[in-house]
């Protein structure tokens, strides 16, 4: 898809997943190292598992010469990605203002924990104070604990991936203009966006939402995901369609008398319980009920079970677990990746599948320098006549998906300009419209924010599609559009006359863009599940939470915080094929196959050294103190985490040298970890006397690491976020005023939306039909039995 195009990556180990995105995507990517190779080489899994599939060439920048090489190469790049601190490449002669004198159609993109400026920008930042500050740890764990990370390190991740995407709205910008654009990607903004429904509730329904171990929150009801199995935990939700055949099993098992499949109406238990209505059987008691059924079956068997009813329970999966699935073998996911001399093991293949470019990995791990003098000079591509406008105005979207990575992926498009029509129904409303927080506190379908941080800058049409004129709308609908969403279970869209060979047929060039769980085939296809199972069956609450007792995060539907951002990269780079080529594709993303990589390190790991990742709480490997403590208030905490033995003595001054911290085993690093319980213990008195953000500003003025543990009332007060003006009041047809969550990244020059809240369903119905197709009134009266 990207195959004109070249990409200088100067990432240092933390943000090197965001050019390898454009590298399986096609483009040439060149890892500029020092001589000798990348520091990041020292941990060689990590660097194989995002530097696969690149060149690499050495250049001391520190050097005239050095940095004389890179502008040459930067004359003929069209992307550069870094990650060093603001204004680090600056001061070496070779940040955004001097490379874009060299080139000035170069879309040069740097992450870091806050953005360039503004007032944290300067700020330490570790993964666990990026959790914090982010609002990912104020939502995973248990109530009577504190708040975790997830063990396995995620931050970097989120906001790696994410640059990919601000690369290409870049990048369609510049194709727009003729100019090239500074992308700065927060890590604070993007993992943000990991609270999904809860990053404003405070603002929506007057409350944060709070950790509650693994639990889905839906308004103020609480449905537990996570229940125990013969040999460990499965997920799986509580609700009236799982209920419907649920409760016939827990009566045919002996947990429940037979006289339960009558004593409720099932199919809408958890809506009467979110409304307050009476109840035969109390929630509690159907939960735990749940619990002594789930308890008389192993992973595989709940599975199994689940598969050929139609029913999702999906297994809380390890990573051993994950390298046998038969589902990934069965669609041949794995692939051979040499990670050290004579070592070759399996890691993660493509992360999405696309029919008229597929995906191809055409080289391994580069040795460091190896392509040194083989770069040929080169003059970027040309861009068509500048003309004004957003990245993608004028691009035409049907999109067909619900819940969250079909919505997402949707806004990315409609909220830097185009036009995205989302197709839904009343009956039954997309889920979020049901699912809190809702505003005020008053349920209703265009009341929750859940569905409205999803869907901004969209116009909505009500279908249902089971009847021949909404058909006959929808594929309307697709031969009006140059991009096609959906996310519905496999076969569905097919089963309906609108899969992907049918919007062929009328729209020949048109992309089509399917995901859902687990892909379109394989064994496990069928599993019609959210973000939590795909969260649970990739692996990722294995590894969140405290090791004496089951997973309590990642909050909710946390691959859906992941899994959006590859697909919009691919559609983008799609977009950019067709516009050279003017062949459209079909692209199918298995969430699980993209979210995977943001445990590849730990996968290649185990397969090296046989360590299987588990939840760990807040403890770190090499760190300590590392954790969130008790600070003044009501369920306040500080993250800190000493990186050092020069970051310890800072903090050891800061507390006015205590005796207890003068003890020889605290002098290093071996020490501190070894003793951690009692430096938490002392760290904790002083701690609970301290508001969490004024001892960050302490810690962070003495060079320590630090990072208050924000809810979405802090985030609604955060600087660092109203300095990058995050939050886009924006007025809704029935909520009134509400402070949409922007974008983790910005671009020079442009401002980036949201551009208008979220639709009410089907309020723009007769719009789409009489100014978007164009349809007479006669056409429409025809058609209006396929609206609702």
């Amino acid at each position: 898809m990207l195959k004109p195009y070249r990409v200088l990556d100067l990432t240092t180990g933390k943000a090197d997943l965001g050019p390898m995105i454009l590298a399986d995507l096609g483009a040439e990517v060149v890892k500029v190292e020092p001589p000798g190779g990348a520091p990041s080489r020292g941990d060689a899994l990590r660097f194989a598992a995002y530097n696969r599939n690149k060149r690499s060439v050495t250049l001391d920048l520190e050097t005239t010469d050095g940095q004389a090489a890179l502008l040459d190469l930067a004359r003929g790049a069209d992307f550069l990605f870094e990650d060093a601190g603001p204004g680090e490449m600056a001061a070496r002669g070779l940040g955004w203002e001097q490379l874009r004198t060299a080139n000035p159609r170069l879309v040069y993109v740097a992450t870091t924990p806050f953005g360039q400026d503004g007032p944290y920008s300067g700020h330490l930042a570790t993964d666990l104070t990026l959790a914090a500050m982010g609002g990912m740890m104020a939502l995973n764990g248990d109530a009577d604990r504190p708040p975790v990370r997830v063990s396995v390190p995620q931050t970097w991740h989120q906001a790696a991936a994410e640059s990919a995407v601000g690369a290409m709205v870049a990048h369609h910008l510049r194709e727009r203009t003729g100019v090239g654009r500074f992308v700065d990607v927060s890590v604070q903004a993007a993992v943000f966006w990991t609270g999904l429904q809860a990053m404003i509730a405070a603002a929506v329904q007057g409350k944060d939402m709070e950790r509650a171990g693994t639990a889905l929150q839906l308004g103020t009801l609480t449905l537990p995901l996570v229940y125990p199995c013969a040999d460990g935990e499965v997920v799986m939700i509580g609700n009236g369609p799982t209920l419907v055949p649920l409760v016939p099993w827990m009566v045919a098992d002996g947990v429940v008398p037979e006289s339960w499949i009558g004593d409720e109406e099932w199919a809408s238990y958890d809506m009467k319980v979110l409304q307050g209505l009476p109840l035969n059987h109390d929630y509690e008691e159907v939960m735990a009920r749940l619990a002594d059924w789930t308890r008389k079956f192993t992973k595989q068997e709940l599975l199994e079970r689940g598969l050929a009813n139609g029913v999702t329970i999906a297994p809380v999966a390890t990573i051993p677990e994950l390298l046998d699935f038969n589902h990934l073998r069965e669609r041949d996911y794995w692939r051979d990746l040499e990670v050290r001399p004579g070592v070759t093991v399996r890691g993660p293949g493509a992360f999405v599948r696309a029919s008229g470019t597929p995906i191809a990995r055409e080289r391994g791990v580069p040795a460091a320098g190896e392509a040194n003098g083989a770069i040929e000079a080169r003059t970027p591509r040309p861009a068509a006549a500048p003309r004004e406008g957003l990245p993608f105005e004028g691009l035409k979207v049907a999109d067909f998906s619900w819940i969250g990575v079909g919505p997402i992926t949707g806004k990315y498009l409609a909220d830097h300009g185009a036009e995205v029509i989302r197709v839904e129904t009343a009956n039954p409303p997309d889920r979020l419209r049901v699912a809190g927080p809702f505003k005020d506190g008053v349920f209703g379908p265009n009341r929750s924010q859940f569905y409205g941080a999803f869907n901004t800058s969209k116009r909505s049409i009500a279908l249902n599609l089971k009847t021949p004129e909404a058909q006959e709308i929808a594929r309307k609908l697709i031969a009006w559009a140059d991009v096609v969403l959906e996310s519905f279970t496999p076969g569905t869209m097919a089963g309906l006359g609108l899969g992907y060979e049918d919007a062929k047929r009328i729209n020949p060039d048109v992309i089509y863009a399917s995901t859902c769980l687990m892909g379109q085939t394989g064994p496990a296809a069928p599993l019609a599940g959210y973000g939590y199972h795909a969260a649970a069956i990739c692996g990722f609450y294995e590894v969140t939470g405290w090791p004496d007792r089951p997973p309590s995060g990642p909050f909710t539907a946390y691959t859906d915080t992941i899994a959006p951002r590859f697909l919009a990269s691919t559609v983008m780079a799609a977009l950019d094929h067709r516009a050279r080529t003017g062949e459209g594709q079909y692209i199918e993303q298995s969430q699980m196959e993209s979210s995977l990589y943001f445990l590849a390190p730990e996968i290649l790991d185990y397969q090296v050294s046989g360590r299987v990742p588990r939840r760990a709480g807040n403890e770190d490997p090499a760190m300590a103190p590392h954790a969130a403590y008790p600070a003044a208030g009501e369920d306040e905490w500080l993250a800190i985490a000493i990186e050092d033995d020069a970051q310890w003595a800072s903090l050891v001054a800061l507390l006015g040298e205590p005796a207890w911290a003068a003890e020889p085993a605290c002098a290093t690093a071996a020490g501190r970890l070894a003793n951690r319980a009692a430096i938490d213990e002392h760290l904790a008195r002083w701690t609970a006397e301290q508001d969490m953000h004024e001892a960050m500003a302490r810690l962070q003025a003495a060079g320590i690491p630090a990072g208050a543990v924000q809810r979405s009332s802090d985030h609604l007060r955060d600087p660092q976020l109203a300095h990058r003006r995050f939050f886009h009041p924006l007025e809704h047809g029935e909520m009134g005023t509400v402070p949409y969550e922007g974008h983790q990244f910005l671009v020079s020059g442009y401002e980036s939306g949201p551009r208008s809240a979220a639709p009410c369903l089907g309020e723009h119905s007769m719009e789409v039909l009489l100014d978007v197709l164009g349809l007479g009134e006669d056409e429409v009266a025809r058609l209006a039995g396929g609206l609702g």
